[in-house]
């Protein structure tokens, strides 16, 4: 299950284009974030210099269209995605943010994808230029691009086998109020628990409760009439009218003198979709872990269904054999790592043509600055003045010596690059049509060849059982 938020980016009040861009790009490209820059993908651009790639960008469409905005101007834009923790893995969230990415800007845009692992909930922040790759038109923000990108984002979890929000509210929410009891609570929320359990000790006035708090380690302060509170940890304090109903100062006031009872507030529970299980339930362990008598009734039930449908599946696939059956399952699941590395192997390919093509645009673009750079005498101040075309043409060229291009190996041309990519991705698409049907075939197998296992594993446990009743029946 993923949630999604859009955002221009604008130049903002005191910022350059290039500055702007380039603080965007330094936090979600932070090496502490992203398992030191190991979880970051780019498209038509270097992770390393895509500001310098975005400024450049900007500039030729200025060139080109004579068009120049203020400080309003969209210089990027943002989408934060944010998956449920424990439901993907980071390289897996990657991926999908690339192959987001792809099909929401058309292939038209260069981008950068990070994800983040610093949160209990994996991320990520999928930041594209708002200049075409042909800098001759920009992205348009359209009427209803947020319900486009959950849309999108659903489709791409979907085809993934994640989850998605069934029934999405129509307003937006913050995370943590998305993820109700699992969200880390608020500070109003910690002090109304330090209050609830300072109440159940009876506290006979106002000060042996704030004197209860203040041993419980909360700060308490008085200004003019208001009380605030503080726990270690939380910068600001809150007054303790701000509490809400039942934890205002008069309420308290009411609940010591003996008027009311105090109740402790109960917050709501928010349950996540459940996903599907086709699976047998191991009821013994479910009755160990504190489910009753109705759970385990309800179990047997499941069960027995679904011991059904395996039965109607081994029949309809003539896999009657325990022996074929784990034969295909072994055979389905070589298949299916086959295709999945293919896959991966033709995304890699592809990554390397988009980075070698972009680097060959930006070496073309920039060698005659670079040229006058040097004629220059590698001056500070030439440098300065043409800071994003040099830094363009320095990365091209260690890209090119890091891919082993130099005297003995020329650099492809452009139209072979794009030929190969093209190639590339018409094998990727029909791969992933077969990948897609070898994951389900998978499962499919998988789950009944352990369904299986579990029927086989309770007839042993039953006939262990009765040996054990017999013996102790003769003694």
């Amino acid at each position: 299950m993923a949630t999604t938020r859009i955002m221009p980016l604008h130049t903002g009040k005191g910022r350059s284009f290039g500055r702007a861009i380039s603080d965007i790009i330094d936090y979600v490209a932070n090496p502490q974030k992203t398992d030191n820059g190991k979880l970051i993908t780019s498209f038509a651009c270097e992770s390393r210099c895509a500001d310098a790639e975005f400024l450049l960008a900007k500039r030729e469409y200025i060139q080109k269209t004579g068009r120049v905005r203020g400080k309003d101007d969209v210089i990027a834009y943002q989408v934060r995605q944010s998956f449920v923790p424990g439901e993907i893995t980071a390289e897996e969230a990657n991926r999908i943010g690339v192959e987001f990415a792809k099909r929401f800007t058309k292939g038209n845009h260069a981008f950068v994808v990070c994800t983040h692992i610093d949160k209990a909930h994996i991320h990520n922040h999928i930041i594209w230029s708002a200049v075409n790759t042909d800098c001759d038109r920009k992205f348009r923000n359209f009427w209803g691009s947020t319900r486009a990108v959950r849309q999108l984002s659903d489709t791409l979890c979907i085809e993934n086998g994640l989850s998605i929000v069934e029934n999405p509210a129509p307003h937006g929410k913050s995370y943590n109020k998305w993820l109700g009891d699992q969200a880390k609570p608020s500070h109003r929320e910690l002090l109304r628990q330090l209050i609830d359990t300072a109440m159940e000790k009876k506290p006979t006035d106002l000060d042996e409760l704030l004197k209860l708090l203040q041993e419980a380690g909360c700060e308490v302060t008085h200004r003019g009439k208001s009380i605030n509170l503080r726990l270690e940890g939380w910068d600001r304090p809150s007054r303790i009218n701000s509490l809400g109903d039942g934890y205002t100062l008069d309420d308290l006031l009411a609940v010591l003198a003996g008027q009311q009872e105090h109740t402790p507030r109960k917050k709501a529970m928010v349950q996540p979709p459940t996903k599907k299980v086709n699976l047998l339930v191991d009821i013994q362990a479910k009755l160990q872990a504190g489910k009753g008598a109705g759970y385990a009734r309800w179990a047997k039930v499941f069960n027995l269904k679904q011991m059904a449908q395996t039965m109607n599946y081994l029949t309809e696939h003539g896999l009657l054999d325990y022996s074929e059956l784990a034969e295909k399952a072994d055979a389905a699941t070589i298949r299916y790592n086959e295709l999945s590395a293919q896959i991966k192997d033709a995304e890699t390919r592809m990554a390397e043509i988009s980075v070698l093509r972009q680097h060959i645009i930006n070496y073309a673009k920039t060698r005659d600055t670079y040229v006058a750079y040097r004629k220059a005498g590698y001056s500070k101040k030439f440098m300065a003045e043409h800071e994003a075309d040099i830094l363009l043409h320095k990365a091209a060229k260690q890209a090119f010596e890091e891919l082993g291009y130099g005297k003995d190996k020329k650099l492809p041309n452009i139209k072979a690059l794009q030929a190969e990519y093209t190639k590339l991705l018409e094998e990727k698409k029909k791969a992933y049509g077969e990948y897609r049907k070898a994951r389900e075939e998978m499962k499919e197998l998988l789950t009944a060849k352990a369904n299986v296992d579990r029927i086989l594993n309770m007839d042993e446990e039953q006939r262990h059982e009765q040996g054990q009743e017999r013996e102790h029946g003769q003694r």
